[in-house]
């Protein structure tokens, strides 16, 4: 007896519209937007009734599992295409300042309240009081040069742009002079040289790569000169047969030779710090106060802010540097202004940063450890944590992290999944470094690393 033909299976498939009330598919229009989202959703199912066509029932098992999956397979594609939006990561590499993950994280409570001041209108560039138009900059350029003890103070978008614009400002058309061994290539492949290249000035290279002396700046003085630059090597160091003109012997000459100095601090250190692999490290203040006339440096590095280009020194200076052109095109905006404003307020206020975590007592940082290790099973050892962002590289901060036996497949589910946890591999163990975890996120580390230990029996 011939059996009845299986119904068509083109017929199983869902509608449109069915797809697009699938929460996750709802998530994605929010994401992408309907259009988009639609459009993926329709070619997804189009693909689906070519394939099953003609196939009695379409193989049953096989064409609902792709049903079911076809909301998964749409975000695939459109987060391929656009991209997918940040993502909140707990870092516990021990790497404080991780360009890979934003560098500084503002302290938890200044950040908190932050949108109130951004979904609305506020007095960026109004004086209240006379109703007239103010500066946009003025609340951040007084707190900054009263912090360092500068004249003047000005912010740009980040310290590549403060020293283009000093350059610019300063220096078009005519020459700087600057040691060949501080000649360093900064983030992103960015290199000082390309700085002043883009900024009109012309470089001088004075000394040799590992010994540059007073002499030598003495040398290349001459009528087109426009100033006297130094960059701290903060994310490299020389040691060994090496030599190099401290800014106070720079100061001097320039103050023989009526240029000025410029130094370009890098690392956003306003103060001296007490930790020792910061010792030697130039502030702001110092430097200022060593009479260097320009200093500028970054917000989001030791700052411990938004991205942003410090600069403070003489105010014959600053004026040139807010009344040039370039200046315009690198401002800050004012989201930027208004974490800047507030992270500058705590600095004055000797309030508590997250950076102070790096240098958490041994027994605090113990107690923490402990249940996460007993609950997580996993071990307590010895462990580096590091500055990072470029500063120190060569001064790890010992302390202790957890350590759990992994080969790399472990911290790959932790880094995909909800929140990313990224940690590194070390002798076969995945290390997690609670100085670089807000103590308030230990409860979401434990259960993500809880999570991803389940993803991988399961699988």
């Amino acid at each position: 007896m011939d059996q009845p033909a299986k119904p068509d299976a083109r017929r199983r498939l869902p509608s449109v519209d069915r797809i697009l009330r699938e929460p996750l598919v709802r998530q994605l229009e929010e994401l992408y937007g309907r259009e988009r989202t639609t459009d993926e959703v329709r070619r997804r199912l189009e693909a689906l009734r070519a394939e099953v066509e003609g196939v009695p029932g379409g193989g049953d098992a096989r064409l609902d599992a792709e049903i079911e999956a076809l909301p998964r397979r749409v975000g695939e594609v459109l987060e391929s295409e656009l991209g997918r939006p940040f993502a909140r990561v707990l870092n516990a590499t021990g790497i404080f300042l991780h360009t890979n993950l934003g560098r500084a994280p503002l302290p938890r409570d200044l950040a908190a309240g932050l949108p109130m001041a951004l979904d609305a209108y506020l007095d960026l560039e109004l004086d209240l009081v006379s109703g007239r138009r103010g500066d946009r900059n003025r609340r951040v350029d007084q707190t900054l040069s009263r912090l360092v003890g500068a004249e003047a103070g000005l912010v740009v978008n980040n310290n590549a742009a403060a020293l283009l614009l000093i350059l610019a400002a300063l220096a078009r058309d005519r020459e700087v002079v600057i040691s060949r061994g501080e000649l360093v290539e900064i983030g992103g492949s960015f290199r000082i040289p390309d700085v002043l290249t883009g900024a009109g000035a012309h470089l001088v290279e004075v000394g040799t790569t590992n010994r540059t002396r007073r002499a030598d700046y003495e040398a290349a003085i001459g009528p087109r000169t426009a100033l006297l630059l130094k960059v701290h090597r903060s994310n490299f160091v020389q040691s060994g047969f090496v030599a190099e003109v401290t800014p106070a012997e720079l100061v001097e000459l320039g103050a023989a030779a009526s240029l000025p100095v410029v130094v370009d601090e890098g690392s956003g250190l306003l103060r001296p710090h007490a930790a020792p692999q910061l010792a030697g490290h130039p502030s702001f203040e110092e430097l200022l106060a060593q009479g260097c006339d320009l200093v500028c440096g970054s917000g989001d590095k030791l700052l411990g802010g938004p991205q942003a280009g410090l600069i403070a020194g003489r105010r014959q200076w600053i004026d040139r540097c807010r009344c040039h052109a370039v200046y315009r095109a690198v401002r800050p905006d004012r989201g930027a202004l208004i974490a800047l404003e507030a992270i500058l307020r705590r600095h004055a206020a000797g309030k508590s940063f997250p950076l102070d975590r790096l240098w958490t007592p041994p027994a605090e940082l113990r107690r923490r450890l402990e249940p996460l290790a007993e609950r997580l099973g996993a071990e307590i050892v010895e462990a580096e944590a590091h500055l990072g962002g470029g500063a120190a590289p060569e001064r790890p901060i010992p302390g202790e992290a957890l350590a759990i036996a992994d080969n790399g497949e472990l911290l790959e589910r932790l880094r995909l999944g909800s929140p990313p946890v990224v940690g590194y591999v070390a002798h076969g163990r995945l290390i997690l470094d609670l100085r670089t975890v807000d103590p308030a996120d230990d409860e979401e580390l434990a259960r993500a690393v809880e999570a991803a230990r389940g993803r991988g029996a399961s699988g």
